[in-house]
């Protein structure tokens, strides 16, 4: 049985970006299943007590309808590395619960902290968060990601960042990358030096 994943940030008594998350599910739920009836997810997320003065991860999974909700509290994983890596034909266009072709690619990486996945060409993700590029005062995203993250489609419609065709050889032009996702903002996130893309 399918199942897919949405993980949604909690921090300072307030979940982040539900009606992205909302229309994602629901969207995903029509594609695959034909469900037309939406998920609220207002109704269905409530953090422990003991997590309510934490940034927490929670974790949804779901098919036809939620399975299963998941808090943690949430530590960003401090990244300084990428490895270039061919992704071949992934596709990884709705958030899956099964990971296999990422975690295959992630295998990639050698002493690297975490891969950047090029497919026909061009760069798209990591394997768990969208990047973003400093050129000259503005930040580039690439414009076919593997997956449309919420972060990622809020700073777009924010313009805080823009969408480009960026291929591996263009990365010299840049100046610093930065790793977005629901649980980690682009202030989060620590630059990561060109150079250190391999």
């Amino acid at each position: 049985m399918l199942q897919l994943i949405e993980t949604i940030c909690y921090e300072n008594g307030t979940f982040h970006r539900v009606p992205l998350h909302e229309e994602r599910m629901n969207r995903s739920r029509r594609h695959f299943l034909g469900v037309c009836a939406p998920i609220l997810l207002t109704q269905a997320l409530e953090v422990p007590g003991n997590l309510k003065n934490r940034k927490v991860r929670c974790r949804v999974t779901y098919s036809e309808a939620i399975e299963n909700i998941d808090y943690e509290e949430y530590t960003i994983k401090n990244i300084q590395s990428l490895k270039l890596v061919n992704g071949g034909s992934i596709d990884y266009s709705y958030k899956y619960k099964n990971r296999d072709s990422l975690n295959r690619l992630l295998e990639e990486r050698g002493k690297q902290d975490e891969i950047l996945i090029v497919r026909n060409g061009f760069i798209t993700d990591t394997s768990f968060t969208n990047i973003v590029l400093l050129q000259n005062g503005y930040w580039y995203t690439p414009a076919l990601p593997l997956l449309t993250g919420t972060r990622r489609t809020d700073y777009l419609f924010q313009r805080k960042i823009f969408p480009r065709n960026i291929r591996p050889e263009e990365l010299k032009y840049y100046e610093e990358a930065r790793l977005i996702n629901a649980m980690r903002s682009m202030k989060d996130s620590g630059p990561i030096e060109i150079k250190n893309i391999y």
